[in-house]
């Protein structure tokens, strides 16, 4: 069966992945709504200076309690001896309890005036000020000022209110009191003009009589006096248990309240006090569900913004960790090449020269087939070299290309379409030498390429070398993106790998293989398995070259990387390409890590493969693109409704490490530091793609869902070269 065709890839989820998205970004924002507002919070009154003011018949009355409904206000004030105390801005898991407890042991209630983000917040603590006894009022959900926002907002602000009583207490209230407001002297004209819209939307409001300035840094005793009445007066008294330090006046409630029993005064609720039914109001079952709904949402957003706080802390530390590391061990691995690296004069007959056989599948070819032949050709390898182009049913001309080419040493044998790993069994199958060099049919080599690697091989411990690949049309923005992925991340992994004798992929760009090692790493068992009947490359993944590496390194072998070994490969050109690809590579590593991952718990070799690269690649190229959407969509919150200096501060060094780093890498693969100017601009496109590959492919392996390898299109970067000197 052909395995060049498309397959019609799982698309499903990405609607759930969308939902997943809109529903963070919702709840985000609803946390990012509240935290800016409660970041305002201080109790504190603006100043009522100039301006216009409220009617006189209002400024005149020191009644506080305001009845806006109809035409003309009405007002009512506490009876005498009987004192109503207030206490705003919570609940707060601190303050509140505290001073719930002080009036328990002195039998008063009050009227707790809350604010609905913090009852969505605390929902068992509003529950507990309604048990024991007390009111609730609404204080807005957000402690916005009334009189200074737009009356789509007012109304945002005090049904959101409504809705979290009603998930959180089953109930609605119709008592209001405007944040920043107190006496009613001190009402501006755009206070009242809020205030009576709130009145004629149904709401009570309760301004005070005595203003304790709780908030201003006042002395127990200074709070005291400024709550008590004078007299033998009523008075709705204005205290906090919420927006700050409460400590002063968790100690003047409990002196107050003695001194107000002495004197023979009620302490109560405001709607006690006046004899006011119906402010408190159950709620249907479709009203508690859409309250519930509000609290759950913010409770989320509030969960989802902590988390993603730690996550995205854990992930810049492992990120800029992992290039700090990578740059380290590059170093080391630099100079350990350097010091192991033999140059012996090209006369010298001992040295090690083997035959050397290289194996070139090949589909759809045709526009750089000639090249890559040719350089292969081109060689200054002092040993044999024969060529093997398996041409795997191609549909196009690639056959006869490599045949007309009539090259000494070149073989091309043609088959069936059978698929990449088949192509590579027929090859190595064919080719006589030990030494196998395998080679993509978009790729040319530098003419010292093949004696680089092989040269590794004179160590007996050496079983694969992976060596050098570098993006070959780097003329658009997105082949210099590619350009600084394969220098500064597949280029400094292997270095990584090397030194940590774990390397999981020689690429299929250019890699060796000991032709022992490939019979070691295949299945043993015995005539019917799988390196019987079909090779040594397993046709179980998409990413062949790594699940072959992974079985060389499992079987006891050592894999290095040698970065004088250059090859040229021809990088997707589109994005679409690019996908493509990358979403093969992606799949197919997770086929292989599942393969393998029976090495996490060997020993010996397998053992130090399995627990080095299996949970790096878990971290680096899984876990970490799974959460990287959700991260940035945290660090948009952050910009919008966090600290956004600090949050653009941390990308731009984040951004800084990487540049640095990435000149480190291109300066030790020879290369010019150009390219790094893109690097700002790959993280807003290309990063993002490389994300959505790991989502697609997490999702299909699932999913269980089939896959096959299909080629690339090429554009023939390499075409108009001489196919003799090809690089």
């Amino acid at each position: 069966m052909a395995r060049h065709l498309r397959i019609r890839e799982p698309r499903h989820h990405w609607l759930l992945v969308g939902l997943l998205l809109a529903t963070l970004v919702g709840v985000l924002l609803v946390q990012g709504y509240v935290q800016r507002s409660w970041n305002d919070v201080t109790g504190a009154p603006r100043t009522t200076a100039g301006g216009d003011r409220a009617p006189r018949e209002v400024l005149r009355d020191d009644r506080p309690v305001l009845d806006l409904s109809g035409d003309r206000p009405n007002a009512a004030a506490m009876p005498d001896r009987t004192v109503a105390l207030t206490f705003d801005d919570g609940p707060d898991p601190r303050w509140t309890p505290r001073i719930l407890e002080v009036l328990r042991r002195h039998r008063a209630r009050a009227t707790f005036f809350v604010l609905g983000s913090k009852v969505a917040a605390h929902p068992a603590l509003a529950r507990r000020i309604v048990a024991e006894g007390h009111e609730v009022g609404s204080h807005t959900y957000t402690h916005v000022d009334l009189a200074r926002t737009p009356t789509w907002q007012r109304g945002l602000e005090l049904g959101l209110t409504q809705k979290a009583l009603a998930g959180s207490l089953g109930l609605h209230t119709h008592l209001l009191r405007p944040p920043y407001s107190a006496k009613p002297t001190e009402l501006t004209g755009a206070d009242y003009a809020a205030a009576r819209d709130a009145g004629r939307a149904g709401y009570l409001v309760v301004l005070a009589d005595r203003d304790t300035k709780d908030w201003s840094g006042l002395t127990e005793g200074q709070i005291v006096a400024r709550a008590t009445p004078s007299g033998q007066r009523g008075a709705i008294v204005l205290m906090h248990d919420g927006g700050g330090d409460r400590s002063r006046t968790v100690a003047a409630l409990d002196t107050l309240l003695t001194r107000l029993d002495e004197r023979g005064y009620r302490v109560t609720t405001v709607s006690d006090a006046l004899h006011l039914r119906h402010t408190a109001v159950p709620v249907s079952l479709p009203e508690r569900i859409a309250g519930g709904t509000v609290v759950a949402a913010q409770q989320a957003g509030r969960i989802a913004a902590v988390g993603l706080t730690y996550a995205l802390a854990a992930a810049g530390v492992l990120t800029v960790g992992r290039v700090v590391i990578l740059a380290a061990i590059a170093r080391l691995h630099v100079g350990r090449a350097r010091r192991n690296r033999r140059r012996p004069p090209a006369n010298e007959p001992e040295w090690y020269y083997p035959p050397v056989s290289v194996v070139v599948p090949a589909y759809n070819e045709a526009a750089g087939i000639a090249a890559t032949v040719g350089s292969l050709v081109r060689t200054t390898y002092p040993g044999p070299v024969e060529v093997v182009v398996v041409d795997d049913g191609s549909t196009d001309d690639t056959a006869r290309i490599a045949r007309e080419l009539d090259l000494p040493g070149v073989t091309v044998l043609s088959q069936a379409n059978a698929g990449k790993p088949a192509a590579l069994n027929t090859g190595i199958a064919y080719a006589r030498h030990e030494i196998l060099v395998l080679v993509d049919g978009d790729t040319v080599f530098q003419p010292d390429t093949i004696a680089h690697l092989v040269a590794a091989f004179a160590n007996p411990t050496v079983g694969a070398v992976s060596g050098n690949t570098k993006v070959g049309n780097t003329g658009g923005i997105l082949g210099r993106w590619q350009q600084i992925e394969y220098v500064v991340g597949f280029n400094l992994d292997r270095r990584m790998y090397d030194v940590l004798e774990c390397m999981p992929t020689v690429p299929g760009a250019i890699g060796a293989f000991r032709r022992q090692a490939l019979a070691d790493a295949a299945d043993p068992a015995g005539p019917g398995s799988t390196y019987a009947m079909t090779g040594p490359v397993s046709v179980d993944t998409l990413a062949e070259d790594t699940d072959l590496t992974m079985a060389v390194c499992r079987a006891g072998w050592r894999v290095v990387y040698e970065e004088t070994a250059v090859a040229w490969t021809e990088a997707p050109s589109s994005l679409r390409q690019l996908w493509r690809q990358r979403y093969r590579w992606c799949y197919g590593t997770l086929q292989s890590m599942w393969k393998h991952r029976r090495a996490l718990v060997e020993r010996g070799p397998s053992g130090r493969f399995g627990r080095r690269a299996l949970p790096y690649l878990a971290v680096f190229q899984v876990a970490l693109p799974l959460l990287a959407p959700a991260v940035d969509v945290f660090a948009l919150y952050g910009l919008f409704f966090g600290e956004a200096v600090r949050v653009v501060g941390v990308w731009a060094a984040f951004v800084a490490v990487q540049a640095l780093v990435g000149a480190y890498a291109l300066r030790l693969d020879g290369e010019r530091l150009t390219p790094l100017w893109t690097l700002p601009l790959q993280q807003f496109v290309y990063r993002q793609l490389m994300y959505l590959v790991v989502i697609q492919s997490v999702v299909t392996a699932v999913a269980g869902a089939p896959l096959r390898w299909h080629a690339m299109r090429r554009e023939g970067t390499f075409a108009r070269r001489d196919p003799a000197s090809a690089v």
